[in-house]
């Protein structure tokens, strides 16, 4: 629950259940959706229902947003309802390559890249689906699979792209550098 006419914008959270699910606690900073509402003061804004949002750490949670109006018509503040569902991802993946069709030839048209970041963005993602889980249920391993995926397809040759796969995965470069290190090891032992 947001205080939205109380004390500003740096400590908004009153009330808080289950805090490990968004990660923040009684005094946190508004969210942005209440400091969107601080800094419009929309006089009716429409509540939000069901809508996908994505904490720091790379849970997937299911957002809905209440708003709570005062005696005069004035909203007060926000209550938010936040229901992690990375595991349930991770099962919808598994049941959709279950169930999943494939046409006759088996592939499909590739998404077009438009630059060098959509790509890297693009192989980011292929190595989260490889795991099949999202980067906040990974393991040190399946963290060492998706990057020795990112190393075996190029994507360290972006520029820069050492740092973001780094931020991405919660990990140092350090860390990142010496996973590659290993996933070059195994794979020079295969051969």
């Amino acid at each position: 629950m947001h205080d939205v006419v109380g004390k500003g914008t740096d400590s908004t959270i009153v009330i808080i259940e289950n805090g490990h699910v968004t990660g923040r606690k009684v005094g946190d900073g508004a969210s942005q959706v209440a400091l969107e509402q601080t800094l419009m003061a929309d006089a009716q804004p429409p509540d939000r229902l069901c809508y996908l949002t994505k904490t720091p750490d790379g849970k997937i949670l299911k957002s809905s947003t209440m708003y709570i109006r005062g005696k005069h018509g004035r909203v007060s503040a926000i209550l938010g309802i936040n229901y992690d569902i990375s595991a349930l991802l991770m099962v919808e993946g598994a049941v959709r390559e279950l169930t999943a069709a494939r046409n006759d030839t088996g592939t499909s048209e590739p998404q077009k890249i438009v630059n060098v970041n959509d790509l890297l963005d693009e192989l980011i993602a292929q190595s989260v689906a490889l795991v099949g889980k999202p980067v906040a249920l990974m393991n040190k391993d399946d963290k060492m699979r998706a990057i020795g995926f990112l190393s075996q397809s190029g994507a360290f040759l972006v520029t820069k792209s050492g740092d973001k796969i780094a931020r991405y995965f919660g990990i140092s470069k350090y860390t990142l550098y010496s996973y590659i290190e290993k996933q070059e090891g195994k794979n020079h032992g295969q051969n």
